[in-house]
């Protein structure tokens, strides 16, 4: 089976690391997590094209599979629920 690609934009905040901690707790073996750091100074040419590509103009943000999660498209606080309806821990 695939794994399942779960990539975090962050920024360092505290939301941020909130997020990602919550994404870490969610993820089970089929989840290969990637970090993006978009920091002045951290981020790469690959982490800001994704960041366009994906759609993201705030952060913290969640891909799962190249989609941005749902609860990352309309500015309301991440959810575990709506990170498990992405399919973040699903076998």
């Amino acid at each position: 089976m695939a794994k399942r690609l779960v990539e975090v934009f962050t920024a360092g905040c505290p939301l941020c690391d909130e997020t990602l901690k919550l994404v870490r707790s969610l993820a089970c073996e089929n989840c290969d997590i990637q970090v993006w750091d978009l920091r002045e100074g951290n981020s790469t040419s690959e982490s800001l094209e994704k960041a366009t590509q994906y759609g993201i103009h705030r952060v913290p943000a969640v891909v799962v599979n190249g989609k941005l999660a749902e609860c990352c498209q309309n500015q309301q606080p991440i959810s575990r629920e709506a990170l498990v309806a992405a399919g973040i821990g699903q076998k």
